[in-house]
């Protein structure tokens, strides 16, 4: 029995010192950073001054500031692109889940938009919602509209402008998990639902649905945190205008932080966000979790 216990010791032991270089890894650059950074936001750190340890005072600050609040505001709104993004790949998964000629191109095609720079769309983006741009163009060769729009000018759908391309960009992503699911599920499932008699529509809800719901939680839970974490698409098509219309949290984070040097506010906004997540990700794991029967 001791040679049993002291084997299973040994091994153990074995497995941790494997461990131990990522495990370091994560110290040094996941939980060190964090914890320092929780720390800078109880201090008025600055790089010319001494530092001194303020309490909660950015916290009161950011909270107290209307900025950050239309930035919080925004963040949420932004979770309004969740159920469409997901809706949107499991569609696009479905579509190209055939053995159909050339379903390797459109695969390839809606996947693009993942691996383009954010540079490039922006550039694409804001020529498309510009006053003279093709989307106004389209419109109104269709009749649809009798004057152009200000997609990134008009405070009333700015914003809703951006969120359509963050669901544009993160279609692709979202299909790709999908379509892995998709093809993992066993053929002898669908084929045994043929046989009983199943049609399509009740072997999509019996067996397809059901088995992607791992998925599903997982891919919601990762739309959720992108969507409360938006600022790159922000960034380069508005810089938070028209008059604060686009300004998320984390952008409001990323101006006080690098813009106007004022790190422990930024650090402070940043970790109330990063609060939101985790709030938002449990809620996801309770509410979203695979229920065996």
């Amino acid at each position: 029995m001791n040679q049993v216990i002291n084997f299973g010791r040994r091994h153990g032991l074995l497995a941790y010192l494997f461990l131990a270089p990522a495990l370091l890894l994560l110290v040094l650059f996941s939980f060190w950073p964090v914890l320092f950074g929780a720390y800078l936001t109880m201090t008025d750190f600055s790089l010319v001054r001494p530092t001194h340890w303020v309490g909660l005072d950015n916290y009161r600050y950011i909270f107290n500031n209307d900025m950050f609040l239309t930035g919080l505001k925004n963040s949420v709104l932004f979770l309004l692109i969740v159920p469409c993004i997901q809706l949107g790949a499991i569609s696009l998964a479905v579509l190209v889940n055939t053995q159909l000629p050339g379903i390797k191109f459109f695969r390839a095609a809606y996947y693009v938009p993942v691996v383009t720079t954010v540079s490039v769309v922006g550039i694409m983006w804001g020529f498309m919602f510009h006053e003279l741009g093709t989307l106004n163009y389209i419109l109104l060769q269709l009749h649809l509209i009798n004057t152009p729009l200000g997609w990134l000018s008009d405070d009333a759908i700015a914003l809703f402008a951006i969120m359509f391309v963050s669901l544009w960009r993160g279609l692709g992503w979202y299909m790709v998990m999908y379509l892995a699911a998709l093809q993992s599920i066993p053929a002898e499932m669908q084929e045994a639902a043929i046989l009983d008699g199943a049609n399509l529509w009740q072997r999509f809800w019996k067996i397809t649905v059901p088995m992607l719901f791992p998925t599903i939680m997982v891919c919601t839970i990762m739309s959720v945190l992108a969507a409360l974490k938006a600022y790159q698409e922000v960034d380069v098509l508005t810089q938070g205008g028209p008059m604060n219309s686009t300004f998320t949290a984390l952008y409001y984070a990323y101006e006080q932080g690098l813009k106007h040097l004022k790190l422990p506010r930024g650090l402070a906004a940043s970790f109330v966000v990063s609060l939101g997540c985790i709030g938002i990700a449990l809620l996801c794991l309770r509410y979203l979790k695979p229920r065996h029967r």
